[in-house]
């Protein structure tokens, strides 16, 4: 009897199944210093041998949208989808994400992702100057690049803390700039920023933002520190 179930069930039909697949490990976008909105086409299609319905498409970021040509995919059937991110103030490199739901029991969230290499035109480094409190208010420095293609000149510089004061120089010109700041004290816990200024072509570069702080020193960190100081120097 066993016998005779095994070789009945040799004769049923495989399972359906449905796999949409995207042309790609990800859909790669590189948009320009310049650009406020960037459009990617991706192309993908349903590997299964049962058609498939879209039912809904998500984004991970209000960023990114993007819509699709059809909405039910054949077996075989290629398709096309179509993708819209803000750049707004992102650089470097940034991963997204579109989740499609379908009718597929199988795949009923098909994830479809995105990576986005978007230039940096002025690099700051680093974007965070710090002191702990009451530390001596040495003067601490942040380099200013301009990456781009086209060169670009630091015109100004204002603070939104009164208490700490700035100065910069011009290392290259429109190239790089040395921003050097100096708290009047850290004696009391600051958060600022420095608003940079430059002549660049394009608004979003035309203002950057560098920050600093006078915050508490952790407790850990104190005793490493006490720790440090007992070692004997070599």
């Amino acid at each position: 009897m066993k016998f005779l179930a095994a070789l009945a069930l040799g004769f049923l039909p495989l399972a359906a199944s449905a796999a949409l697949r995207l042309d790609g490990d990800h859909v790669e976008v590189k948009p320009k210093p310049e650009d406020e909105v960037v459009t990617v086409t991706f192309s993908f299609k349903n590997d299964g041998d049962k058609p498939v319905r879209i039912l809904h498409l998500e984004s991970a970021c209000s960023c990114l949208s993007a819509t699709l040509d059809s909405p039910t995919y054949a077996p075989g059937q290629k398709g096309t989808g179509k993708a819209e991110f803000k750049v707004g103030s992102f650089t470097g490199r940034q991963e997204k994400t579109i989740q499609v739901t379908t009718d597929d029991p199988a795949q009923e969230e098909w994830i479809v992702p995105f990576i986005l290499d978007i230039p940096e035109v002025i690099e700051i480094d680093p974007k965070m100057v710090q002191w702990w409190l009451n530390e001596p208010p040495l003067p601490k420095t942040v380099t200013v690049k301009m990456t781009g293609t086209e060169p670009m000149k630091l015109t100004n510089i204002t603070s939104t803390r009164d208490s700490m004061g700035f100065a910069f120089k011009e290392v290259k010109p429109g190239r790089e700039y040395v921003v050097t700041l100096t708290p009047k004290s850290t004696a009391d816990i600051l958060i600022g920023a420095l608003k940079l200024e430059t002549d660049s072509k394009i608004p979003k570069y035309q203002r950057q933002l560098a920050f600093f702080g006078i915050v508490r020193q952790p407790e850990s960190r104190k005793a490493e520190t006490a720790e440090g100081e007992k070692k004997p120097s070599s």
